[in-house]
Order: structure tokens, then C-alpha cells, then sequence
């Protein structure tokens, strides 16, 4: 199917109808926050379904009950999504916590005036690029791939969903509220899950003893997430996810992209990369 049959485009980005119905894009754009809330914001395929482990983990201070019982997107709902208007998440008591992948001007009015905490999870694009050119090849409701040369300049050029990713990450390092933000990287949790689980948790006003700290490490390497069926999108139906094609939580890993890339995509790639981010002063882990 095409774009203009899979994909609606809100706000100027592309954004898959089945997922993000006009009446939920609306639901998002009403919702009120609260100080306390915490919101993990991604681009797509940057680390949203580990940071769904990791954090309700840190809130209910290592009880597993909540990411075994719950399916993830239930457990820590995307506000765009069609779900989020089903859960009564007016009526959960604090802190909430949700995701998003909405660009940081996309966000809505209460999200300025409120300034909820934010988890904002970066990865290398590259690798971005890797994993969302085999999760296109097995859900339904996102356009075709095509081949790798074909995606890898719709994903250059933003013509996917959730648009650029260089948009997306300009937008939210250059945030204003950035003392409610916390940057993280998905290589460095990868590197040192602990100590980035320590992290998140002093960001939140948590205090976890080590065993605690310990025990949520252990159980959100990927792993023991890929055996978690509330997290792995095993329940999701065959018609939306084939995950014979790939599965949905396939490697978890840092630098698979050299395991795709041709040297000519690797070039193309990096000549882009460095135009598009030739201003910015942030420093990522990947450069």
C-alpha cells in the first residue's frame, strides 16, 4: 500500500492512520499534564521499548509486577496513539508515565506550560536506520520498504514516519526546558546499564539501593526483555506484526549498521549527516 492510503501527515510529518487515528491525534493535543509525570520521548526505533522496562521498574523500586503483568504499551502508553484515549490515564495516580514520538514542537500547550519531566533517548542514526528498514519489512501498517539504497534517502530526506530524524533531535536538544530534560543515549546503556539505570532513577527523585539498582540491570538487558512476552510484541497480531519476517526485538545491539551499510551507503550516509548537523555543538556518544 501507499503513503497516502498507510499514512496520515499531522503537524507535517507522516504518521501511520491504523496507530494514530484523527480522533487519538486529537486526544493528544487536549491532554493535560502534571508536573510529575515523566515522558520518555523518542524517535522511532531509538530505545522507546527498553526505556518501557526501565522506568516503571525505577518507579515501583524493583517490583517486577508491573512490566510482567502489563503489556508495554499499555503499562507506559504512547499519548498519540489509539490506545491512550481507552485507559482513563486522567484517573492514574501519579507519577504517570507515558511516551511519545512526537518532534518537541509538535508537543501541546499544556506540555509547555507544565514542563513534566522528559527522558529524551537518542541512538546512533545509523543504527536508527538499520533497525526501522527491517521493522518497515514486517508491520503492515507502515509503507513497503523497498530497497536499501530507496529507504536509506526517504529516511535522509524525513519522508518517513515521524519525519527527520535530524529535525527530531535538533528539536529537543535545543529545547528550552532543559532543566526538565534528561539526554540519554541508547549506546551508553548499552555500555553501562547500571549506571545509566542510576542515572534515570536521581533524575526522578528516586533513591535505589544497589541490590535494587542490580535487580532492574538484570532484568531489562535484552535478553531477558526478549523472554518477556509484555514487552518482546509477541501479542501483537500476526496481520500487524510478522515477526517471522523479523522479529520485533531483533539484535539490541550497537553498530549493527555495518553489518547493512555498503561502503557507498556509508558515504552517503555520512555526507548528509554532516551537513544536517553541521551546527550543532551537542556532543553524541557515536561521534
Amino acid at each position: 500500500m501507499t503513503e497516502a492510503e498507510l499514512y496520515s501527515v499531522y503537524k507535517g510529518v507522516h504518521v501511520p492512520t491504523h496507530l494514530h487515528p484523527s480522533e487519538s491525534l486529537k486526544y493528544c493535543e487536549e491532554f493535560t499534564f502534571r508536573p510529575d509525570d515523566i515522558l520518555i520521548v523518542t524517535y522511532p526505533k531509538s530505545g522507546t521499548t527498553w526505556m518501557q522496562e526501565v522506568v516503571p521498574l525505577i518507579v515501583s523500586e524493583g517490583d517486577l509486577t508491573p512490566v510482567l503483568t502489563v503489556p508495554n504499551w499499555d503499562r507506559v502508553p504512547w499519548l498519540e496513539e489509539h490506545r491512550a484515549i481507552l485507559l482513563n490515564l486522567e484517573q492514574r495516580p501519579s507519577p504517570r508515565v507515558f511516551a511519545t514520538h512526537f518532534h518537541h514542537y509538535m508537543m501541546n500547550e499544556s506540555y509547555f506550560k507544565t514542563k513534566p519531566r522528559v527522558l529524551y533517548v537518542m541512538r546512533n542514526p545509523k543504527d536508527v536506520f538499520t533497525s526501522s528498514y527491517h521493522y518497515y519489512g514486517m508491520a503492515s501498517y507502515l509503507v513497503n520498504p523497498g530497497t536499501q539504497d530507496e529507504f536509506m534517502e526517504k529516511f535522509l530526506d524525513g519522508k518517513i514516519m515521524f519525519g527527520s530524524w535530524f529535525d527530531h533531535v535538533k528539536g529537543w536538544i535545543n529545547a528550552e526546558e532543559k532543566e526538565s530534560i534528561l539526554y540519554i543515549f541508547y549506546e551508553e546503556m548499552i555500555a553501562d546499564l547500571k549506571g545509566s539505570v542510576e542515572k534515570i532513577a536521581k533524575f526522578l527523585g528516586k533513591s535505589l539501593s544497589p541490590d535494587v539498582t542490580e535487580k532492574i540491570a538484570d532484568h531489562c538487558v535484552f535478553k531477558s526483555m526478549k523472554q518477556n512476552k509484555m514487552s518482546n510484541f509477541s501479542l501483537v497480531p500476526e496481520e500487524y506484526m510478522d515477526q517471522k519476517k523479523s522479529e520485533f526485538m531483533r539484535k539490541g545491539i550497537a553498530g549493527d549498521w555495518k553489518n547493512l551499510f555498503t561502503e557507498a551507503q556509508e558515504q552517503r550516509f555520512n555526507a548528509v549527516y554532516k551537513d544536517k548537523m553541521k551546527d550543532v555543538m551537542f556532543k553524541f556518544m557515536w561521534d
